[in-house]
């Protein structure tokens, strides 16, 4: 162990490290939702044309970079869960390109099922929150999120596994402030903003650990429903509602979120009256 982690881990130094940590991330978080907003825009996919982007971008990291799946002919990853799903990308304003996506499934039918429930649902230990318990029309599932490697811009954003959200913990500290992946971050925001403006009150999403623990330090707080699993890569069962994503949520990150929330609510206004 280095002495780095030694510190943080003394329970003195380590929660005092962690404030002034939190207090810094805060204050930059106001100016990174400025710089997100000049430079980003969370984009739902209205139309065929931008669900053809989402594909595209899932098919660049999952089956080309990734290796998650087989490469396509058409150049486009899909599954079965797409048809019962809103997608969500984000655009690099100067440039017009799409940097990622994410999409947020939801469950309206008895016979829909999220991926979570056909895939890992025996990783769920805690039964209380089992999307089995909850109406099957507020429940969903943040999944497929992948940012493209163009996109990454420090060295440190390059290790195979960032392009869905995954931080390097060599790089990455929670004094380290600037290593942190806002992209990822603001598609969560985001997936998060499609499901609360829609009437999901249940959210669920399989990650790797380390990802949920950087989550927390901001202020997104996914509780872990089991052990991981071997799920593309090793993965855990989380889940979240909108009580404990608003009132978690640090104050800085909060602008941030304020921001995406006011763009995905109009787009959504939009699509309702499409």
């Amino acid at each position: 162990m280095n002495w780095n982690k030694r510190l943080l881990e003394t329970p003195i130094i380590g929660d005092l490290t962690k404030k002034i940590a939190s207090i810094k991330a805060s204050r930059e978080a106001h100016s990174i939702a400025d710089h997100f907003t000049q430079f980003l825009q969370p984009q739902i996919a209205t139309d065929q044309t931008l669900r053809n982007e989402v594909f595209k971008i899932r098919h660049n990291v999952y089956c080309e970079e990734l290796a998650f799946e087989e490469v396509r002919d058409d150049g486009q990853e899909k599954d079965e869960f797409d048809e019962q799903s809103i997608f969500s990308l984000i655009k690099h304003k100067p440039t017009g390109t799409f940097t990622s996506c994410v999409r947020l499934v939801t469950a309206s039918g008895p016979d829909e099922k999220l991926p979570i429930e056909k895939y890992c649902l025996d990783s769920i230990t805690n039964t209380d929150l089992s999307p089995e318990r909850f109406n099957r029309a507020e429940i969903a599932e943040i999944s497929r999120l992948a940012v493209k490697s163009d996109f990454r811009r420090r060295k440190s954003d390059q290790f195979k596994g960032s392009g869905t959200g995954v931080i390097s913990e060599i790089s990455y500290s929670e004094t380290e402030l600037r290593c942190f992946p806002f992209i990822a971050i603001g598609l969560y925001m985001a997936a998060a903003t499609m499901g609360m403006n829609t009437g999901i009150r249940h959210v669920y999403v399989m990650m790797e650990p380390r990802l949920a623990r950087s989550m927390k330090f901001i202020g997104i707080t996914f509780q872990q429903l089991g052990a991981p699993v071997d799920y593309h890569g090793l993965r855990a069962p989380y889940y979240i509602n909108p009580d404990i994503f608003m009132s978690n949520l640090s104050p800085g990150f909060r602008s941030l979120y304020d921001t995406i929330e006011k763009d995905i609510c109009v787009q959504l206004r939009e699509l309702q009256l499409m």
